[in-house]
């Protein structure tokens, strides 16, 4: 069984997109394992502290991407691009250089995200290629997820409520999945 490592790029207690990270791990259909991986305990990078040692989080968390056959990354959009605090945690994950290889080089990836506003996380997606591209993974690009209005896509509890969105999750993990299953 394939396992595809999720990470939601917010740490906001009652982030949608933790809530859609939630929702596509239940979608993924059952050659797929998918594990949530939390961004909280990733320290701001300082280059300082990562001369004297890589910290404990960061190291357990390129130890998973890199034993996983696939990478999730569901991005917030703040002011039209990345979140910081998840750019960080990809800064982090890219120390010490060597590294890039064994945690990035052909990982299969794949982007989606949710936003309150119309737009879908389009803008932040589309900021996450030129990061991707340059640590060498492989993007699939064969399906978009992107949920606008997601306060009317999910509850009060962070369940998903809307079935097209369902509907679409559940397309957007299968495509997802036959990319990373394929040799």
């Amino acid at each position: 069984m394939a396992t595809i490592i999720g990470i939601a790029g917010s740490l906001r207690r009652g982030s949608f997109n933790a809530s859609l990270l939630r929702a596509a791990a239940a979608a993924a259909p059952p050659e797929i394992t998918v594990e949530i991986a939390s961004i909280r305990e990733i320290p701001l990078y300082d280059g300082d502290v990562e001369a004297q040692s890589i910290p404990q989080p960061v190291a357990a968390l390129k130890d998973r991407i890199a034993a996983a056959q696939g990478l999730l990354l569901v991005t917030p959009e703040y002011n039209n691009s990345i979140p910081g605090v998840f750019k960080n945690v990809i800064d982090w994950l890219t120390r010490p250089s060597a590294d890039i290889p064994r945690v990035f080089r052909d990982r299969r990836v794949a982007l989606m995200g949710a936003t309150t506003g119309r737009g879908g996380t389009i803008l932040a997606q589309a900021a996450w290629l030129p990061v991707l591209r340059v640590l060498g993974t492989r993007l699939w690009s064969s399906g978009r997820m992107q949920v606008s209005n997601a306060d009317e896509v999910f509850d009060e509890s962070g369940q998903l409520t809307d079935e097209k969105v369902r509907g679409q999750l559940e397309k957007f993990m299968t495509g997802f999945a036959k990319f990373v299953t394929v040799a």
